[in-house]
């Protein structure tokens, strides 16, 4: 009897050594959901950024309205703001401000920084005087004197930016929330960040809108091949009213 208590005893000893052998186990991670790709007439991807106004905003909070994901480019190239993206976020501001765009429309308009908090203050704080410059190109004091290269450049930024914007310093207008992704997490898997684009090598974004309905469903994912390739406030107007036209009234 006294043999066989022994004999356990030697077995527990060996298991409890080998046991001691073993590397400890890696603490237990939590692991984020996979991102999924924007694809056409399928649920979005939640998500969750922080806002420029304050805050944070996650997109399926969102449902119930139509929303419009808008990605400026922000840098033309090193040390130069990209003039369209500049023009293209004061006519939203101005259309919202005139016609009650968001409300008609049954719609929340975001702008996408693929950049942090200081980057996009900068870039408001750079509005009035990157539009007071727009406007000496667009209206010289003596057109006859210009080169043709300086006509057609123009004649170019007459036709695609024909509204003219004054600000003073520090009033650059902020109606809409501007989600901040800093570490380009979202923007690199919706494919709307890049490093080299449009031949400039600079940190940008590439000018794009996606379009979610009120049930959270991309309709619309419009990715520009050039900087002056997005679509108008018009079209999208447009866009959006063929859409809610399509939903059935409760």
């Amino acid at each position: 009897m006294m043999r066989i208590m022994f004999k356990g005893w030697r077995a527990a000893l060996l298991v409890s050594a080998l046991v001691l052998m073993l590397p400890p186990a890696a603490p237990a991670q939590t692991q984020e959901p996979e991102f999924r790709p924007a694809v056409i007439e399928q649920p979005m991807a939640d998500f969750t950024l922080p806002v420029y106004q304050g805050g944070e905003m996650t997109l399926s909070g969102l449902k119930g309205k139509n929303v419009v994901i808008i990605v400026p480019r922000v840098w033309a190239a090193p040390g130069y703001y990209c003039t369209i993206c500049n023009y293209q976020y004061l006519d939203w501001a101005d259309i919202e401000q005139a016609q009650s765009f968001r409300k008609t429309h049954n719609a929340e308009i975001l702008f996408l920084f693929p950049f942090g908090q200081d980057d996009v203050a900068k870039w408001l704080a750079s509005l009035p005087e990157q539009m007071d410059k727009l406007k000496a190109l667009k209206n010289p004091a003596d057109p006859s004197q210009l080169d043709d290269k300086a006509k057609t450049r123009m004649e170019r930024l007459r036709r695609l930016l024909p509204k003219d914007f004054s600000l003073k310093p520090g009033e650059a207008p902020t109606p809409f929330p501007i989600l901040l992704d800093a570490d380009r997490k979202i923007s690199k898997r919706l494919g709307v960040f890049a490093s080299e684009w449009s031949g400039s090598k600079v940190d940008q974004g590439i000018p794009s809108v996606f379009v979610i309905d009120s049930g959270g469903i991309l309709m619309l994912k419009y990715i520009g091949q050039n900087t002056a390739d997005r679509p108008s406030p018009a079209y999208l107007a447009k866009f959006l009213g063929q859409l809610n036209a399509s939903k059935p009234r409760s």
